[in-house]
């Protein structure tokens, strides 16, 4: 190009601006348009200083790094919840404490710092875990890049220049494409160099099948699909040779806009439905610690400030900075008491076996909160292609020739696989193959070029799937009668398409190409014939036919009504979504009758010429049709049918044409077969020019979105989530990412999913089956349930806890249960019997609710009148077992005075504070285990020190009550009697497992020492048994007062906190 061109060009380009919103649609412009628009000529390419001045404009040709959140922000964020802030604040209030007491000239050990250091441990493995957890986020765009090309042959100041780097590329760049390259920026396609062009490029726009490429102009307003004049970066040419001019690079391509997405959606994550009601309940319990903390300061403010009323005014105010610190430390007990510190470990817990339990479906969880959100999940948004169908290819019906030219033979395929033993052909000739039925297998066989082979029990195809589905149909016929298959072993996957090929030589192709619409073979017959056989679309095959053959083999003339005919059955079978591919041949090949294939023949120079290809292929004899489809897999029916029985709603989102989807649909039970889906079914296209679109979402039915693109899947997603729905989206490529990543559950395909869509979902299904997922559905379900048990068994022992310190403070006792032995319970005791509620068995009808709300409440008015009931006894007989020790020597008719301790009243209990100006008040030592407590110097210490004895019961009863408590939690509204404890044998093993714990800290002297209590006498251990039972006998009760007003549908099924409409 001259100077002159070269500055038009400069100028030219320059005017034009990629992030403008009216781009310049290169491929609806003619080839000189576009090289004019961009500044370049095809056969120079740009110069090296345009691209030095383009580069500035636009930068590399390479995707964006988002800058990730700094490591500490990250930190921060793990301090963000409401449960987690109020921990750490009674963890920095507790250890100022135990330092203010040490220093006080108290016991400086161990004993004091447990407590906060125990909490700050809970906190730091919590942020750990939830930073670990941030981190994998960004993984998706990274993989995202992995999928970029790196190199590419371009042309520059009229050289060719192979392997420059493709970040190099800027808009207008000349690029040339070869087999199996990678694109490496979005191009329109200038010139092909071989006869047809095909792109690999479903994983970004959904289509199963490679696409063919053009040159010529498409409509301005074209979807990704209907570009055929482009191909798009990360996209792989599979057959082919071309120059391109690069119109779009880095992040403006349409896998840059997939990043962007994705980068956007990710920003949007939201809580999962469990966080959020966890969140509001520690919101809740915030409003309630704050409450308690202050009625217990108001009740006990006597004890540490004191005045007297002069002249009706408060005067000689009198302070006790120790008792004030002693209620303070009260308080932090209460928020202790309050938080199931070890909620987090059990969820965690929980979780992580439904992971396995799912893993052992082939539904493998990436990320842990996941499996509590598919439990509510109400809409499925599923892919077609690999999800609801095969991906593989499958010859559905084959038409052959009749008896005369009036009449065609129709035989259904059975069969949804590559695998040749799957299926049959239906009311298949007894006697086997006719002459007819053979001319269709030899073509099937030797006009192909795909293969099968079996690896791993799988049926895998290699090639074009649909050439791979014509060689397993030729499996299925079989071989002609009287033949013998001697040289094909006899454990060859395509033992009669090896026969074939022995039988005729193949000594040329006639490749496929976009006008013929056909692929032709010549064969060496074994006479020494020469014979053509083609397969291609029936129409142009029927084009170029003149004549037919019949049943018998005989050949008569293709008149008009034979044509009708055929066309009627291609027709039928189109409508009914099968991809047609006609057969025929040709016995009169004059100028190859010598021909053996080598190159110095006459008529070899015909074959290197492609425009030829139509001439030879003419004049033909058609001889049948078959009907292809990807079918749908067999167990999907069964999974919609569930669905529906389940409450969730089934959208099929496709890249596929409508009328293919439309009849996959209505086959699998989405759409009933006679049922009006004109409403039902429109394309992504449609959907956007919708004015109301979230009314078209809201029908009670299933829907489908056909020719869907990207940008479609998102909005669907979004407006779905708007809507309250809590949603459930698959796919397996490049351009389903952003949509996975906004949906509540992204679940990508282990098999056909590419790294970018796995990275970006949330779980990944092993072996890409939609039943996978309904059955993934009802273990989250399950496992919802069975965590619901546990929260709300934590949470009545929690409730439990606050009522016996609230009823310490509120009475004047000495405190009965120090924050550290609270911690033990809540921590360890605890925990083995709540993670062992996640192991009750399923309901038998898990499947057959509707899914519960996202914003339904964890706990009902009915429960939590239950469970204040609950932790009102636990709070009585706490204290009161407390207080039994102190005042009574036998109760129940167990002896308690074995130790020797001496018995006070309830009113010296009540007001141990003022015990220093009681007259003549002594106390006897008593024993504990090996131990003897004294109290000759300071009689008043009775009180403190003494009452180590007291609290062990104490704890022995919170202990003893939380692991009968838990039997309560085995079924909501169910008696023991009908659901008794050995229905899950790992509740008793936990049990088990916490009583052996607490029976450790008790016998293990060190231990004991921490935890501030003694070894109990066996008359003890009947007394602890006595008090903690009934609270059984109290659930069962309440139980059936449940099951009573639940079936005259009273108040138990009202939630805590209605939403307001």
């Amino acid at each position: 190009m001259g100077k002159g061109g070269e500055d038009y060009g400069k100028r030219e380009f320059v005017a034009f601006k990629q992030t403008d919103p009216d781009v310049f649609p290169a491929w609806a412009k003619d080839i000189q348009e576009c090289e004019k628009h961009y500044g370049v000529s095809r056969k120079s390419g740009l110069s090296s200083a345009e691209v030095e001045n383009r580069r500035k404009i636009y930068g590399y040709n390479e995707l964006e790094k988002h800058e990730g959140q700094s490591i500490w922000s990250l930190i921060m964020e793990q301090f963000n919840d409401t449960l987690v802030r109020i921990l750490l604040l009674a963890a920095v209030i507790s250890f100022v404490l135990a330092w203010y007491d040490g220093d006080e000239g108290g016991e400086m050990g161990i004993t004091a710092f447990v407590e906060p250091l125990v909490i700050f441990l809970i906190l730091i493995v919590n942020a750990i875990v939830g930073v670990w957890q941030e981190n994998n986020a960004e993984k998706a765009l990274e993989a995202l890049k992995e999928i970029q090309s790196e190199q590419a042959t371009v042309i520059r100041d009229g050289i060719k220049i192979p392997n420059l780097p493709a970040k190099d590329l800027v808009p207008g760049d000349i690029v040339e494409l070869k087999v199996g390259d990678k694109v490496p920026a979005d191009m329109r396609v200038l010139e092909l160099v071989s006869s047809t062009l095909r792109v690999e490029q479903g994983s970004l726009t959904g289509e199963s099948e490679a696409v063919n490429k053009t040159n010529k102009l498409s409509s301005e307003d074209a979807d990704i699909q209907g570009k055929r004049s482009m191909v798009f970066a990360g996209t792989t040419v599979v057959n082919g040779n071309c120059f391109c001019l690069v119109t779009q690079i880095g992040m403006e391509t349409e896998i840059g806009k997939v990043h962007t997405q994705i980068h956007v959606a990710a920003q949007s994550e939201e809580d999962t439905p469990l966080k959020k009601k966890l969140n509001e309940f520690g919101e809740v319990l915030t409003m309630i610690i704050g409450v308690i903390c202050a009625f217990v300061w108001l009740i006990n403010v006597k004890y540490f400030l004191s005045w007297e009323y002069i002249d009706g005014w408060p005067r000689n105010f009198k302070f006790s900075f120790e008792k004030c610190t002693y209620y303070f430390e009260i308080a932090v007990a209460l928020a202790v008491a309050a938080i199931p510190e070890g909620l987090p470990a059990v969820i965690t817990t929980c979780l992580a076996l439904g992971t396995r339990k799912m893993a052992q479906k082939n539904a493998l969880v990436r990320k842990l909160p996941s499996v509590e959100t598919l439990g509510c999940t109400t809409v499925i948004c599923s892919d077609k292609t690999g999800t609801l169908t095969t991906n593989q290819m499958a010859v559905a019906k084959l038409v052959a020739m009749g008896g005369d030219a009036s009449s065609l033979r129709t035989f259904r395929v059975d069969g949804t696989t590559y695998n040749p033993s799957d299926g049959e052909i239906i009311d298949w000739p007894s006697s086997g193959m006719d002459a007819n039925l053979e001319t269709i297998a030899k073509i099937s066989a030797i006009c192909n070029d795909a293969g099968v082979t079996h690896s791993d029990h799988k049926f895998l195809a290699h090639g074009m799937p649909t050439e791979a589905a014509i060689k397993v149909l030729v499996e299925k016929m079989g071989l002609p009668k009287g033949s013998y298959s001697g040289g094909a072993a006899s454990n060859d996957v395509l033992r009669c398409c090896q026969w074939w090929n022995e039988y005729e030589h193949r000594i040329a192709t006639l490749e496929f190409d976009r006008d013929r619409k056909s692929m032709g073979v010549i064969v060496k017959t074994k006479p020494g014939r020469r014979s053509l056989l083609v397969k291609g679309a029936v129409e142009n095959l029927l084009e170029r036919s003149s004549k037919m053959q019949l049943l018998d083999g005989s050949v008569v003339p293709l008149d008009q009504n034979s044509r009708i005919l055929i066309s009627n059955a291609l027709q039928d079978m189109s409508s009914g979504a099968l991809r047609c591919l006609g057969f025929a041949y040709k016995d009169e090949l004059p100028e190859f009758e010598t021909y053996d294939g080598s190159d110095d023949h006459p008529a070899h120079s015909l074959l290197l010429n492609p425009s030829n290809y139509s001439s030879i292929e003419s004049n033909l004899t058609f001889v049948g049709l078959v009907g292809l489809r990807d079918p749908p897999r067999q167990e999907v029916h069964q999974a919609i049918e569930d669905c529906k029985a389940a409450g969730i709603r089934v959208m099929v989102i496709t890249g596929d044409n409508k009328n293919t989807a439309e009849a996959i649909c209505r086959e699998i039970g989405v759409f009933g077969p006679m049922e009006d889906i004109s409403s039902k079914s429109i394309t992504g296209k449609e959907f956007m020019e919708l004015l109301d679109k979230k009314t078209h979402l809201r029908q009670s039915v299933g829907l489908l979105f056909s020719r869907a693109e990207p940008r479609h899947k998102q909005e669907i997603v979004r407006l779905l989530k708007e809507d309250g729905e809590v949603v459930a989206m698959t796919g397996d490529g490049v351009n389903d990412a952003p949509a996975l990543k906004l949906a509540d559950i992204g679940i990508a395909m282990g098999i056909a999913g590419t790294e970018v869509a796995k990275e970006a979902s949330d779980m990944v299904l092993a072996d890409d089956n939609f039943s996978t997922i309904v059955s993934a559905v009802g273990e989250g379900r399950s496992i919802y349930n069975n965590m619901k048990a546990f929260i709300r068994y934590m949470i009545s022992s929690n409730i439990g806890e606050v009522a016996s310190i609230f009823l310490t403070a509120a009475l004047g006792i000495p405190e009965g249960l120090i924050p550290v032995q609270l911690l033990w319970v809540n921590l360890v005791t605890d925990g083995p019997p709540a993670t062992a509620l996640g192991f009750n068995p399923p309901d038998k009808d898990i499947m057959k609710k509707p899914p519960r709300r996202s914003d339904d409440s964890l706990i009902t008015a009915w429960i939590l009148f239950r469970y204040l009931v609950i932790g009102l006894y636990v709070g009585i007989a706490t204290v009161g077992i407390f207080i039994i020790w102190y005042t009574h020597g036998s109760f129940l008719g167990i002896d308690l005075s074995g130790d020797g301790h001496t018995l006070v009243t309830y009113s010296q209990l009540a007001n141990w504070g003022q015990c220093s100006s009681w007259n003549n008040f002594t106390v006897s030592p008593f024993t504990a285990g090996n131990q003897i407590f004294s109290f000759e110097n300071n009689p008043c210490d009775y009180f403190q020190g003494g009452k180590v004895k007291a609290m062990t019961l104490s704890l022995s009863v919170l202990v003893a009550i939380e692991m009968f408590n838990s039997l309560n939690a085995l079924s909501e509204d169910g008696s023991l009697l009908t659901m008794p404890p050995w229905v899950n044998p790992w509740l008793l093993l936990a049990m088990s497992v916490s009583f052996g714990l607490h029976f450790l800290i008790l016998y293990v002297p060190f231990l004991a020492q921490v935890f501030g209590i003694v070894p109990l006498s066996v008359n003890e251990w009947l007394l602890v048994l006595a008090v903690a039972l009934p609270v059984i006998l109290i659930d069962e009760v309440l139980k059936f007062v449940g099951r009573f007003t639940s079936q005259t549908g009273s108040w138990s099924q009202r939630p805590l906190k209605p939403k307001s409409d």
